[in-house]
């Protein structure tokens, strides 16, 4: 009876329910650590993977938005050369203009013939065989111009009538030079108003760049 007894109570621990399930087994502390670094490695693992796509995707916007900067400077630069170069080219046509407006009036009174004379000689040379050349001059330089172009005419071979005419109303270094079926004017005034003008079309109208003791440069 009690060898019985004894067998017996080593069956209390089963249970024969159909759907009962074997009890678990404890999991030993080693096994524990073990699937707890592996999920502490995992959970790592995925978070620097996401911190290494979230850097990637920060450093590519921050490396487009230095480029669009970089791109921003080199066109503004590029327009600040362009503008320096305009504003040198202006301000070297405006002292050439400046320069050339003292230097015309002395070269004038100085040798106030020697525009005419180029001008008649290069008539004399188109006009070899017209009848006759009328040229009128400031009459302070009437006797000069007179004998000076009747030496020309016979250098260039001027066969006709040269008449030499003096005009108070002309200006010193200015001439009119007339012929049967045509003339031109020498006008100093006319043809400064005509350069200022090219060059005002050119720069546009402005006061001087570099020198605003200049003025306009009409």
């Amino acid at each position: 009876m009690s060898d019985v007894v004894a067998k017996a109570k080593y069956l209390f621990d089963q249970d024969f329910a159909p759907n009962a399930k074997a009890a678990e087994k404890p999991i030993a502390a080693a096994e524990l650590a073990l699937m707890v670094g592996e999920a502490e490695s995992k959970g790592f693992r995925q978070g620097f993977e996401a911190a290494e796509q979230e850097a990637a995707v920060i450093t590519a916007r921050r490396t487009a938005a230095a480029f669009e900067r970089m791109a921003d400077s080199i066109e503004h630069f590029a327009r600040g050369i362009v503008a320096a170069e305009q504003r040198i080219e202006a301000e070297a046509i405006e002292l050439a203009v400046a320069i050339a407006r003292k230097l015309v009036p002395e070269l004038v009174v100085r040798e106030p013939f020697g525009e005419i004379a180029a001008l008649v000689t290069e008539c004399f040379r188109q006009l070899a065989s017209s009848p006759h050349i009328i040229v009128r001059v400031n009459d302070a330089l009437h006797a000069t111009a007179r004998e000076r172009l009747e030496e020309i005419a016979r250098t260039r071979g001027f066969e006709g009538r040269l008449v030499v005419i003096a005009e108070p109303e002309i200006a010193l270094g200015d001439c009119k030079i007339e012929w049967a079926d045509g003339g031109v004017v020498r006008d100093q005034a006319k043809i400064e108003t005509a350069i200022s003008t090219a060059i005002l079309r050119y720069l546009g109208a402005r006061p001087s760049a570099v020198m605003p003791e200049l003025g306009e440069i009409a």
